[in-house]
């Protein structure tokens, strides 16, 4: 393998600071729906982003994800993602706060509470969801395996719910606003 001789300079083009992360809590069409209020950062891919036209979601790391797509979410106490399915395994780590990872089953859901830098990996099709159960504001990384994250597959009383707040998605799974 040849030797990229990249200065610091060039390399900086490959940083995401913290302070200056750009993100949006209107990615997903569940984000109107009381207790799935969050701020959805892609770092390395578009992940499975619904909201494909805002700019502040664009990846802070402009490369090409091969394999993974990289994020994080921020999310106030009982707040966090319903619950979605993926094509894709998704892998989650709390970085600040513990986080509950529910998933539903033919005998209710079930949840596991992760601490900081504990992490899990939920298999494709598993409909889960995630909150932030501790105080203030809890941070979560996400991982998006394959090539191809795909789009999220919410399970159907959340889209209902959701076309009640003003958002669904179209035909191609992009978020659209109808009120």
């Amino acid at each position: 393998m040849d030797v990229n001789n990249l200065s610091v300079t060039e390399m900086e083009a490959f940083v995401a600071r913290f302070s200056a992360l750009t993100g949006s809590d209107e990615a997903f069409v569940d984000s109107r729906l009381p207790g799935h209020k969050r701020f959805k950062i892609n770092l390395v891919g578009m992940g499975v982003v619904e909201a494909t036209d805002k700019p502040e979601l664009r990846p802070n790391i402009p490369l090409p994800a091969k394999g993974f797509n990289l994020g994080m979410i921020q999310a106030e106490k009982g707040n966090g993602a319903a619950l979605h399915s993926h094509e894709t395994e998704e892998v989650f780590m709390p970085l600040i706060g513990p986080w509950e990872v529910y998933w539903a089953t033919e005998d209710g859901d079930k949840s596991i509470t992760l601490q900081p830098f504990d992490s899990i990996s939920v298999p494709m099709g598993v409909y889960r969801g995630f909150r932030h159960v501790g105080e203030g504001t809890g941070t979560l990384l996400t991982i998006i395996g394959g090539p191809e994250a795909g789009r999220v597959e919410w399970h159907p009383t959340i889209t209902d719910a959701a076309t009640e707040t003003g958002l669904a998605r179209d035909a191609a799974g992009d978020l659209k606003v109808s009120a």
